[in-house]
């Protein structure tokens, strides 16, 4: 197959953590040809979208992990595949992106479906399911956050199109930082904040849970460091080895076939106390992990599952 993967730049990643890495390594070795290009390169041109993307190969040598060649005009209705992979902000440069991908329906396969993933961003498709989620709030009007941290005492706050960890804050019962922190949020931008009652069991881990194509493959479970809230591995959140609980199974029971149909092939979802808190289409992480600890080898299923759809 042609494969086209639209991402950040491939030469600055970690190859030991990033999973577009091994999306394309395990790619590689079932000898399909690869091409890469940023989003700012994607474009419409007279009915036709295109990419400048460079034809690349990939190594597990660090420092010496891509070998890229010259940058040509790429018409991604001739490719097979299209990765959607870059890393938010979800603004509207990324929506940007899904609207024009979404004009290569029925010429090439774009995975995840760019049409789900631009209506289905992490902490709104949850909202579907509200049974599985802790009480959550999602307002820009200070009264209304106000009411819900009254109501529930200790609350975590955080920006609605975040990622990694960023902008996330614990407010106790009794913290008094709401109204300065909505000053901040609503000073740098227009968006609302979501505000859930803080779960006490993140103390001992966020679960990574990997969907390929509606179906649970595994876990990882990420743990916060020493004083942080926060278990996202940017931030310095461990990985560790762990195994899926019954209600855990029961979850991706109810959303799987859900992300199915969406065309939602690889989803990473967040778990915390057996309450769903995120599910992560837009560019999810975690296969190298668990590959690590579990000997899983998520990248083949998902290209195993990307090869049926075709």
């Amino acid at each position: 197959m042609k494969i086209a993967f639209q991402m950040d730049p491939i030469g600055s990643v970690n190859i030991d953590a990033d999973s577009t890495f091994r999306l394309a390594e395990e790619a590689q070795a079932r000898g399909h040809e690869m091409w890469t290009y940023a989003p700012g390169q994607l474009s419409y041109r007279e009915g036709r979208i295109m990419a400048i993307a460079q034809p690349v190969r990939v190594q597990r040598v660090k420092g010496d992990h891509a070998q890229l060649g010259a940058a040509t005009d790429l018409d991604l209705a001739d490719v097979d595949v299209v990765w959607l992979r870059q890393d938010p902000p979800f603004d509207m440069g990324y929506i940007t992106t899904t609207h024009l991908l979404d004009r290569l329906k029925g010429t090439t396969l774009v995975v995840n479906d760019p049409f789900w993933v631009r209506n289905s961003p992490e902490k709104l498709l949850v909202l579907d399911f509200p049974d599985l989620t802790p009480p959550t709030t999602i307002a820009r009007d200070l009264s209304v956050l106000r009411e819900f941290k009254a109501r529930h005492g200790d609350i975590i706050l955080k920006p609605l199109y975040g990622n990694g960890g960023a902008g996330v804050f614990r407010l106790p019962e009794s913290d008094r930082n709401l109204n300065s922190l909505h000053e901040m949020f609503t000073g740098i931008n227009n968006e609302p904040l979501i505000a859930q009652k803080f779960l006490p069991d993140v103390a001992a881990g966020d679960k990574r849970i990997i969907l390929v194509d509606g179906e649970a493959v595994g876990a990882i479970n990420r743990v916060p460091a020493e004083g942080e809230t926060r278990s996202n591995l940017h931030v310095g959140g461990r990985a560790e080895k762990v195994a899926m609980t019954e209600r855990e199974l029961e979850i991706c029971a109810a959303i799987g076939p859900r992300l199915r149909e969406m065309g939602q092939v690889f989803v990473g979802i967040d778990v915390i106390g057996g309450y769903l808190t995120e599910i992560n289409v837009t560019s999810p992480t975690g296969i190298q992990e668990l590959e690590r600890f579990d000997g899983i080898n998520v990248a083949a299923k998902i290209w195993e599952a990307i090869e049926a759809k075709l």
